[in-house]
């Protein structure tokens, strides 16, 4: 077999080897041999393709990437940690930037948590979760609380558990029978709901969810929500009131309460964390993405002491978590966390993000005026753009139109990059974008919806 020189590869030759051998993830193949791309290399909010065409990261790099590409603080933190020690494991032995990191989180988490179980993606974080309820339940002697509770439209990560804990038709018909069966709630979404009132699709939900604890909170194990923003269910907000509510319910029915703050953390909704927005307390709350500025793969679960402490005691008893990864709590990551961390503090970035947020507001009002945008959601630099083919009724385009992916394919022909989820088009930037960034991001966004629109009367 004729060896690849893979070190002087031509764009053609990259595409074609990329089209022999890979695998995207929430990508039809067939669709990306017609409009491929690669990345080459990125400064700040921007990236480069092997043209050297340059593009604005208008997604984060898929909502991960905080301060921009490169970041000279956190490139120096991974070198000189590599001068120590690149993986140990924490199997049975601790590693000094896995432990200050511990301490750095529980110092800017809600104040109920104390506890950081780590791990590699925000999937696994709510795997953990998922194992960490479920057994503190069986360790407890209450074997009857097997069961949890997932919100409609509600998204957790791709593997089996948090499939499981979500409720995606579109993602998760296919494997329905891998999946262990949840209770659902409805989510309360008030431009989805038949009177657009979001206060009274709040009432109705909690009361969905006080009706199901009233009859099945004995076999409840926990509650999984994303907090105050739905992700890739398609941007959705939660009416004020609604989150401090559930943690209410979960009081009083003893019911956990296990936050997804993967997508939403580091600053994302203008708060460290979206809890704060109502001064939520959870049992359990996974966090991912941003942890290290986007660099590397580290998520957590953190958890409370009473939860802890359910799984102490001798081994005899056989109440240890049985759970781990490779890479938990791997040194580089860390150690890029905490340099991430750092940045937060020196810059005040969480600040910063609400400040942006508020400009974010005044220009979206420009892209919500157009006549086929049914809806503007926006948290802090979350945002989805909900395109409609009808904007009095809500109507949406036919599925097969596909009209939000084909103006994300226009975006990136006029130098900007995000996704859709589904008809919604997603703009998170990076919390580092400047004002004039944010601006031409926002243009380019608004010009390629008016011109897609325009094809689709």
């Amino acid at each position: 077999m004729q060896t690849v020189q893979l070190d002087e590869l031509q764009a053609e030759q990259l595409y074609e080897l990329g089209n022999k051998h890979m695998w995207l993830p929430f990508t039809q193949m067939k669709d990306y041999e017609e409009n491929p791309l690669i990345i080459a290399s990125g400064e700040g909010v921007r990236v480069k393709d092997i043209h050297e065409k340059e593009y604005l990261d208008a997604y984060s790099s898929l909502w991960l990437n905080v301060h921009g590409h490169r970041k000279e603080e956190i490139n120096e933190a991974i070198k000189n940690q590599l001068d120590s020690i690149a993986h140990s494991t924490l199997l049975g032995a601790m590693n000094i930037p896995s432990i200050k990191l511990a301490a750095r989180l529980i110092e800017i988490a809600p104040k109920s948590l104390s506890r950081v179980f780590y791990s590699d993606s925000g999937a696994t974080s709510v795997e953990i979760a998922i194992k960490m309820a479920y057994q503190y339940w069986q360790n407890e002697g209450n074997k009857k609380k097997t069961k949890f509770v997932a919100l409609s439209n509600g998204y957790h990560g791709d593997t089996v558990g948090a499939m499981s804990v979500g409720a995606i038709d579109l993602y998760h018909r296919m494997y329905s029978k891998l999946m262990f069966a949840s209770y659902t709630i409805p989510f309360p979404s008030a431009y989805h709901h038949p009177t657009g009132n979001g206060d009274i699709a709040k009432e109705e939900s909690l009361q969905a969810v006080r009706e199901l604890f009233e009859e099945k909170s004995d076999e409840i194990a926990g509650v999984f929500v994303e907090s105050m923003v739905q992700g890739a269910g398609g941007m959705n907000l939660m009416p004020p009131g609604y989150l401090k509510g559930l943690e209410k319910l979960c009081r009083e029915f003893d019911v956990f309460l296990i936050v997804d703050e993967v997508a939403t953390g580091f600053g994302r909704t203008g708060k460290m964390f979206a809890v704060e927005h109502e001064g939520v307390q959870p049992d359990i709350m996974t966090i991912a993405k941003g942890i290290t500025g986007g660099y590397l793969p580290i998520a957590a679960t953190l958890t409370s002491e009473r939860i802890y402490n359910a799984f102490y005691a001798d081994y005899s008893e056989m109440k240890t978590f049985f759970h781990g990864h490779s890479y938990t709590g791997n040194q580089l990551g860390c150690a890029a966390a905490l340099a991430n961390l750092d940045i937060f503090e020196r810059e005040n970035l969480v600040d910063e993000a609400s400040q942006k947020s508020s400009y974010i507001s005044e220009k979206l009002e420009q892209i919500i005026a157009l006549p086929h945008v049914g809806d503007v959601r926006q948290l802090g630099l979350i945002c989805g753009i909900e395109l409609v083919e009808e904007k009095a009724t809500k109507k949406a385009f036919p599925a097969e139109k596909r009209v939000a992916y084909q103006a994300t394919i226009r975006m990136r022909e006029k130098g900007l990059l995000t996704r859709p989820l589904g008809d919604v088009i997603v703009f998170m930037p990076p919390l580092a974008a400047s004002y004039s960034e944010l601006d031409e991001m926002l243009s380019i966004i608004k010009d390629a919806i008016e011109e897609i629109s325009s094809l689709h009367p």
